[in-house]
């Protein structure tokens, strides 16, 4: 199959008793005994990412390109193209999305500085109990198919679901100052196993050549043992600004109720303390502000000192504002919508290898990585 239509080729068979057969056509035609020419699988791909499903992009693909093929095809093909890019990922041969170079601060002329983060994000996954009912819906279609004597080949085995519905899936981004550069990855991997993932990426882009490194995190507790694995060698470990935020303005709805204006005045002039002087005197000032508290609220202001403590070497942001450093963890979360866009459409569920699969390719496009491609035309004779 090529971009112009499928085309039908008359090849000579060679034959010895040693070797066997061959058809020698085949191999300059498609070496790694590919039936679809790589201008067709750059095609699908493309024309997949934006898409809700595999149907659709199956439609779309006939309808603009004239390029016939069913959605079953399409999404073996999308899926096969998804797990070569992330075999070239980790063998090292696509380029980074962000290179030192990119790093370069504007008006700062000699200083380079680097972004990283990395979050979790849940994917619907398909469970063992859907993967029974669909396997019972193609036995009894089949049945049906074969009392009108069309003849089906024996299923092969069932490949066993999910014990969840949902599944975490780990976002890692680097990033530089105006985030127009970068390099993002969607890993299945547990969170255990991140710290590897972070130390192989973080030498793809030559993290350790920048000037100055950083890396900004929602306070997950997970996070900074698997940044520490990783031998990063860190400048400045923050804690995103609006998490904190999240946490302070939860504990003012707990003890001082929704529009309670003296609340509201409470979490102001704890944010600006915390941002212009640091953590020492925002805890001092939530130890005096929690003496003054009884039962469930001071349950509450409690639980708000104990999280401030447990993330006490996050939270320096006079030093990241004194170096123009930034303290938030939007691209690292916006990112994490735009890998998993095509994962999490209305009634999708996905096996935990076709979404990192998927995924690859999303984030081929957002690294603008896409040159990719024209390297595997270049390879095909």
């Amino acid at each position: 199959m090529t971009i112009l239509g499928r085309i039908s080729i008359r090849r000579r068979w060679w034959h010895s008793e040693t070797d066997g057969s061959v058809a020698c056509l085949d191999d300059y035609l498609a070496p790694a005994g590919e039936k679809v020419s790589v201008g067709v699988r750059e095609m699908v791909c493309r024309v997949n990412s934006g898409k809700t499903c595999f149907r659709q992009a199956a439609a779309d693909l006939a309808r603009t390109a004239q390029v016939k093929m069913s959605s079953e095809q399409l999404r073996q093909l999308v899926e096969a193209e998804g797990g070569r890019v992330l075999r070239a990922q980790d063998a090292g041969e696509i380029e980074p999305g962000i290179s030192v170079a990119d790093c370069e601060v504007a008006g700062k002329p000699g200083t380079s500085r680097i972004y990283m983060g990395m979050d979790g994000v849940m994917i619907p996954i398909i469970t063992d109990a859907e993967k029974q009912k669909r396997r019972e819906k193609v036995v009894v279609n089949r049945r049906q198919a074969e009392r009108a004597g069309k003849k089906r080949r024996p299923l092969p085995p069932r490949p066993r679901g999910a014990d969840q519905s949902f599944k975490e899936f780990k976002t890692l981004v680097f990033y530089n100052e105006a985030n127009t550069k970068r390099q993002i990855l969607l890993s299945r991997r547990l969170r255990t196993q991140m710290g590897a993932i972070v130390k192989r990426e973080a030498r793809r882009v030559r993290f350790q050549a920048v000037q100055e490194r950083i890396a900004n995190v929602d306070g997950a507790s997970w996070i900074p043992p698997q940044l520490e694995a990783a031998e990063l060698r860190l400048h400045g470990l923050g804690l995103d600004f609006y998490h904190l935020s999240e946490n302070v303005h939860r504990a003012r709805r707990q003890v001082y109720g929704e529009e309670n204006e003296g609340g509201r005045v409470w979490a102001a002039e704890l944010l600006h303390v915390v941002k212009h002087q640091g953590y020492e005197a925002a805890y001092e000032s939530l130890q005096t502000w929690q003496r003054g508290l009884r039962c469930n609220k001071r349950a509450a202001a409690t639980r708000l000192l104990n999280y401030v403590v447990d993330r006490r070497d996050m939270i320096n942001y006079p030093e990241f504002r004194s170096r123009d450093w930034q303290y938030g963890s939007g691209p690292t979360e916006a990112r994490c919508k735009t890998s998993t866009a095509r994962l999490k459409n209305s009634g999708q569920r996905w096996n935990s290898r076709s979404a990192e699969q998927v995924a690859a390719l999303s984030n081929l496009i957002a690294n603008g990585q896409w040159d990719y491609w024209a390297s595997q035309k270049a390879a095909t004779p």
